[in-house]
């Protein structure tokens, strides 16, 4: 009697035992994956948890390292909160920033900057545009007798503002009066405006509020070599002017959060290039350029043929893959992780396996086959792993904040690590990478094991 076929030309009975089949495999590695889980929970809940916890803590300990040593590497490649703005087009020197981080030496700068950008400014297209220098400096309240004691360090950041509100370095421009005045045509005699936009975080550190002076007590590392801000006929500006106190786009509004942030301000261009000496060439660290994306872009380019021109959304994890240095300590982290993480759940599950063997004996006993037995101990490399690697994303970025907190306390004037959202699955994913690495010897030891010997013993 001929079996009755399908359209697809199997047999009814064929395709009805195909899908039995499938689902018998589908509930085996179900119920395998929740013996697995649920064996390992016991253990570490109830029997053998010293073993356990120490493997979790060595991966959360070791991927914590990562996560803290990954943060670092890429505040070195994206500048931190300077790097904070709205624009749409970034123009920056072409290098690869390791001799800087490394010998101390400053990174390269664009030249020509102020007339450059007003020639930008004039392209259909573009609304903006206005070049940035950083620079670090000493201020003080005006007045105070022991300039030294009490000046504090600051990321001063000099732009061009004009009539619209834009962001740069997480703060608005719109609190500086627009225009450079200072700048005039290049001769850098014209009137400056002596005024300063504080976040949160300087303002707090200076203990200074809107309407406040503070003084210019001397630069920091990379400022130049001026004592203080010159204005037309070489004379010292003994003071600015305090016109805000704003947010940083990182630093939260309670006083908290502004502790932990990068104490930054914006100043006048022209009058920060002056005081550094950054004047001689007009010398900036990037141009910003706001409009339309595609007319900003071939206006950046024409200006700056041989810099390098990105958009907005070309800036993410970009910058660690740009900067020599920072990939380079990122790429030594994660072969030190993953070795370091190998190494030690292979030996500790190794020695878990090998404390095991009479359970396994016993799952031999009750019919598991030796592929399920198996299964169950890569399962359990795998599950205590991943496990260690979740703790260990909490703990770096805990570290990284840490970190951040101490340098700036101490020998940075901001923040010096980035916290970034793809954290958590890519120290999962070495975890992953190492539990996969780990799982050989586990499986060798636990592949030796037999009823008849354990019976023996």
């Amino acid at each position: 009697m001929a079996d009755k076929r399908g359209d697809d030309g199997t047999t009814g009975e064929s395709g009805d035992t195909s899908t039995a089949i499938d689902g018998t495999r589908r509930r085996r590695w179900s119920d395998l994956v929740g013996f697995s889980v649920t064996r390992l929970w016991n253990r570490a809940t109830r029997t053998r948890s010293g073993r356990i916890a120490a493997t979790i803590s060595a991966v959360a300990l070791t991927i914590a390292l990562l996560v803290v040593v990954t943060g670092v590497a890429m505040g070195l490649a994206d500048g931190g909160v300077v790097s904070d703005d709205d624009a749409d087009v970034w123009i920056a020197p072409e290098e690869s920033g390791a001799l800087s981080a490394v010998d101390g030496v400053e990174r390269p700068r664009l030249g020509e900057t102020n007339s450059r950008a007003a020639t930008i400014r004039e392209r259909d297209g573009v609304d903006h545009a206005s070049p940035v220098l950083t620079e670090t400096a000493r201020l003080q309240p005006a007045g105070e007798a022991d300039g030294a004691s009490e000046s504090k360090h600051v990321l001063l950041v000099g732009v061009v503002p004009d009539d619209e509100t834009r962001t740069v370095a997480g703060l608005p421009t719109d609190a500086l009066e627009p225009g450079d005045p200072h700048y005039a045509d290049g001769s850098y005699d014209g009137v400056p405006r002596q005024e300063i936009v504080l976040s949160e975080a300087a303002a707090s550190r200076l203990g200074a509020e809107a309407g406040d002076e503070l003084e210019l007590a001397g630069p920091g590392s990379g400022a130049g070599s001026g004592d203080g801000m010159s204005v037309a006929g070489g004379e010292t500006t003994p003071s600015v002017t305090v016109t805000a106190v704003e947010p940083a786009g990182d630093g939260g509004s309670d006083g908290q959060d502004a502790e932990k942030a990068a104490p930054v301000a914006l100043v006048h261009l022209s009058e920060l290039q002056t005081a550094s000496g950054a004047d001689d060439g007009e010398l900036a660290n990037r141009v910003l350029v706001w409009g339309e994306s595609d007319a900003a872009e071939a206006a950046a380019t024409d200006a700056y043929p041989d810099a390098a021109v990105e958009s907005a959304a070309e800036l993410d994890l970009e910058s660690l893959f740009d900067d020599g240095l920072a990939l380079a300590t990122s790429l030594l982290a994660l072969l030190a992780s993953v070795v370091i993480c190998a190494s030690f759940v292979a030996t500790t599950m190794g020695m878990t396996v090998d404390q095991d063997r009479r359970t396994l004996a016993v799952l031999e006993a009750v019919g598991f086959p030796a592929s399920s037995r198996l299964l169950v101990v890569a399962l359990s490399t795998l599950v205590t792993t991943v496990a260690g690697a979740v703790l260990g994303a909490a703990i770096g970025i805990g570290g990284v904040h840490a970190v951040n907190a101490i340098a700036s306390a101490t020998v940075a004037p901001g923040a010096v690590a980035t916290v970034h959202p793809l954290f958590v699955p890519y120290a999962v994913g070495v975890a992953l990478l190492s539990g996969l690495l780990a799982v050989p010897y586990p499986l060798a030891v636990a592949s030796r094991t037999s009823v008849l010997a354990e019976v023996g013993r």
